[in-house]
């Protein structure tokens, strides 16, 4: 598919250190598109004017949780929407603390943008080139970077070209080109160059960051490949049996041949129905019911595929993985691998490597992983798994690795490179 300009959904995230004014960017974008209610608005001003200030904060238009709002920081991802008249936006605020990159994880999972900070006075950080890292990782196709606070250093165009350049050098390094990467100069806290262009940045020529987010080509999502269809639950009544789920990727037609994995029995689509009625054909990401010709045994867990492109069954494989886990990772650990809808038993059986995002260099055959580390690993699981390539699909190229012991989340994984 082509990408489209200007229209439809843009997904994207927020990264970057603490305090490089995350929560402020994101309130001025809210607050400047007109996309706050009257009473938030209200409650804004009114908090404010108690901590003394003389305009609004706008970082509390974000900072929803009242422990956040006292210690003056964000602590959880949080899923911001607004919409101006060329496209609609869902965007994941993110955290900038070391301890949360996990949470960077989560919203950069389904991002197809990603807005890096930077404080113009500290410049790029360690944090700001992990979640780069992390970016490139999970395959975000655009990065903006926004050097914000750019009033505190006198609007110096010299000190916004040198973090541009620092960070753009770190960027291509981590497989993004130079099309891919765009750095705006900002000051969240009045406004300059986010939805209006900044008379104080005359050096500036470039977009702000509003009109870049409305018209940025926005690539095909690689949810749009062949059929993959996690079953969820089976619907069992007299005469009827039925397989729900949601279309991880790809779309079904009334008539499709479909594979189920991992038995690989073949049938043949011959209802596909919902809440709202029956349908002759469904996309990526609705929630269907799907009725076969034959009756075959199903469970949850099972997967649904194209009959002419079938994923990869195999109870081996390597795997990058960004862990998160507050335990290190060893070789000969044993896992929970939740795959789609399947959750099987893994074996940490080798570690390959260790990335280093500092310096972009590999550190081959390392003794463990430690939190927030990248590392590529081979597992093994007792069940095999339909697997395809994170690049091809994300839904089915994905998974995450869960503790046995408690059934906490330790990893993000994914089956090839990101990039």
């Amino acid at each position: 598919m082509s990408s489209r300009i200007g229209t439809g959904l843009l997904r994207l995230v927020t990264a970057g250190s603490v305090d490089d004014g995350k929560s402020t960017l994101v309130g001025r974008l809210l607050y400047d598109t007109k996309s706050v209610l009257a009473d938030q608005l209200d409650a804004v001003h009114r908090a404010s004017e108690h901590r003394g200030l003389s305009t609004p904060d706008l970082a509390l238009l974000v900072d929803g949780l009242r422990s956040e709002r006292e210690q003056g920081i964000t602590i959880d991802v949080a899923y911001r929407y607004f919409a101006t008249p060329e496209r609609s936006f869902v965007l994941a605020d993110t955290p900038g603390h070391v301890q949360y990159t996990r949470n960077t994880v989560t919203g950069a999972s389904t991002a197809q943008l990603a807005i890096v900070l930077v404080d113009a006075r500290k410049g790029v950080l360690e944090q700001t080139r992990r979640h780069a890292a992390v970016l490139a990782l999970l395959g975000v196709p655009r990065i903006v970077l926004t050097v914000n606070k750019i009033d505190l250093v006198g609007f110096e165009e010299t000190v916004f070209s040198v973090i541009a350049k620092e960070f753009l050098d770190h960027a291509t390094g981590l497989g993004y080109s130079e099309d891919d990467v765009l750095a705006i100069p900002v000051s969240a806290l009045d406004g300059d160059n986010v939805v209006t262009p900044s008379l104080r940045t005359p050096w500036y020529s470039g977009p702000t960051l509003l009109r870049y987010l409305e018209t940025v080509p926005v690539d095909a999502e690689s949810g749009h490949g062949p059929l993959r269809f996690p079953v969820q639950y089976v619907i069992r009544i007299p005469d009827y049996r039925g397989y729900a789920g949601q279309i991880a990727a790809g779309r079904v037609t009334v008539g499709d041949e479909v594979v189920v994995l991992p038995s690989q029995r073949r049938s043949r689509v011959t209802g596909i129905e919902t809440m709202d009625g029956s349908l002759s054909v469904a996309g990526t990401g609705r929630s269907v019911t799907l009725l076969l010709a034959d009756d075959i045994d199903i469970t949850r867990g099972d997967m649904l595929v194209a009959a002419d492109s079938l994923p990869e069954l195999t109870d081996s494989f390597e795997a990058t993985l960004c862990w998160l886990g507050d335990r290190p990772l060893s070789s000969g650990d044993r896992v929970q691998v939740k795959h789609g809808t399947r959750t099987v038993t893994g074996l940490v059986t080798d570690l390959l490597s260790r990335f280093d995002e500092q310096s972009l260099s590999h550190v081959e055959s390392p003794n463990f992983l430690s939190l927030n580390e990248i590392g590529r690993v081979r597992l093994r699981v007792a069940e095999p798994l339909p697997t395809d390539s994170y690049r091809a699909s994300r839904p089915t190229g994905s998974f995450v690795v869960i503790d046995p012991a408690d059934g906490g989340t330790l990893a993000a994984g994914l089956i090839g490179a990101g990039r």
